[in-house]
């Protein structure tokens, strides 16, 4: 065979090569949706190779629902989408595609079924934004702030990236709204395991628990999903005047279950009742006989109560407050006043103390003999005798006395 012939050959053969491949080639159009291959990923684009002439480009805008800073936050190479045509041009060779555009029609029926059943998502935070977060749910999902937790939440600064459980509570397609809320799910999950606690309290039972917020009444404390009161009378053995005296918020305590009230979901707690009372302290540190240093509490026409440790008081009779006599407790003693008492009996069953102050104290030195005559009230006493012996004298013996002149 001539090589003319030869050359002919080859060439026919070239150009059926190419019409076959031509022919196998996809015809694209804007609107179509098609499959593709990252063979490349840059800051801000990813390219596809979705068996077209040319290689397609995804903008960065286009690879999801919400704002990436870099193309490799959304794809990586390798990976397998199926893509929008957004743009298509065979004389510049430009095809757009849309990753976003797909995952969008795909996302608002599944978000629409998800929205009937109620059923639970995660999604990652993408941006903190002005009153929320904003997610991917395969649209850009809006949390509120006021929907995020079931507490107040003043920075939301480290929520980016934070993967949150969510149920969609609203959309509309026509303004590509969608809201979403974690607090919903907390709040379902807060009841149910309030209501487990509440069915297996018993009064009597000793729990640890875990102080959330004090009141100017007491505090409540977390006993494993629900919260019980300890009220400010129920704090401290010795008087309290403010929560924050005894407790702080996030600490540990130990409490007694006073009262259940579950279908009103109250549960009254005691933390002084987990611990020794007072009265069986001082049984041990206080003796009959001893002297020990009180502060009085409150006077009262019999006496005065005397504050000896906390919680414990004891009383010290009127006459034995003083060596003189008095007429009040008052006269001698004041409220809050520091003194040193005797104990005198005690009985910590019955919680009784009975003290003394004037035990404490040295008796005044009586007065000598010849002192105590030649007082003024002696003197009165005398003359006033006098005066009376004097008168009966004359009435008696005054004729007799007369004649005798």
């Amino acid at each position: 065979m001539s090589e003319e012939i030869k050359d002919v050959q080859t060439a026919e053969s070239k150009e059926v090569s190419q019409e076959e491949s031509m022919a196998n080639v996809n015809i694209l159009k804007k609107g179509d949706v098609v499959k593709g291959k990252v063979i490349k990923v840059d800051a801000d684009q990813a390219i596809v190779d979705v068996g077209y002439k040319y290689d397609g480009v995804i903008p960065v805008r286009e690879l999801s629902s919400v704002q990436l800073d870099n193309a490799s936050e959304g794809v990586e190479a390798g990976q397998e989408l199926e893509l929008k045509v957004i743009t298509i041009d065979d004389n510049k060779e430009k095809l757009v595609l849309s990753k976003r555009a797909v995952e969008g029609e795909k996302a608002w029926d599944k978000l629409s079924a998800h929205m009937a059943d109620k059923t639970i998502l995660e999604a990652k935070v993408a941006e903190v934004v002005k009153g929320g977060l904003v997610v991917d749910v395969g649209l850009r999902g809006f949390v509120p702030a006021s929907m995020v937790e079931r507490n107040f939440v003043e920075d939301f600064s480290d929520y980016k990236g934070r993967t949150l459980r969510l149920r969609v509570k609203e959309m509309d397609r026509e303004k590509n709204k969608v809201i979403l809320s974690q607090k919903d799910v907390l709040d379902e999950e807060f009841e149910a395991k309030k209501k487990e606690t509440l069915s297996r309290l018993t009064v009597g039972q000793e729990l640890t628990g875990t102080v959330q917020r004090l009141t100017q009444f007491g505090a409540f404390v977390d006993i494993g999903g629900v919260d019980g009161l300890v009220h400010i009378s129920e704090m401290a053995w010795h008087h309290v005047e403010s929560p924050s005296e005894v407790v702080k918020e996030g600490d540990q305590v130990k409490v007694q279950v006073l009262k259940v009230d579950p279908e009103n979901e109250r549960i009254s707690l005691s933390i002084k009742a987990t611990q020794p009372g007072p009265w069986q302290q001082v049984a041990d540190r206080i003796q009959i006989g001893s002297v020990i240093t009180g502060t009085v509490k409150r006077l009262v026409q019999f006496g005065a109560f005397v504050e000896v440790a906390p919680g414990v008081e004891g009383l010290v009779h009127i006459s034995q407050i003083s060596h003189r006599h008095i007429g009040t407790p008052s006269e001698v003693l004041k409220e809050g006043q520091e003194v040193q008492v005797k104990v005198l009996d005690m009985n910590p069953d019955e919680k009784r103390i009975s003290l003394s102050i004037k035990e404490t104290e040295e008796a005044p030195a009586r007065e000598p003999r010849q002192e105590r005559e030649r007082s003024p009230r002696r003197e009165t006493v005398v003359h006033e005798e006098n005066q009376g012996l004097n008168l009966t004298l004359g009435e008696r013996f005054g004729d007799k006395l007369s004649k005798f002149k």
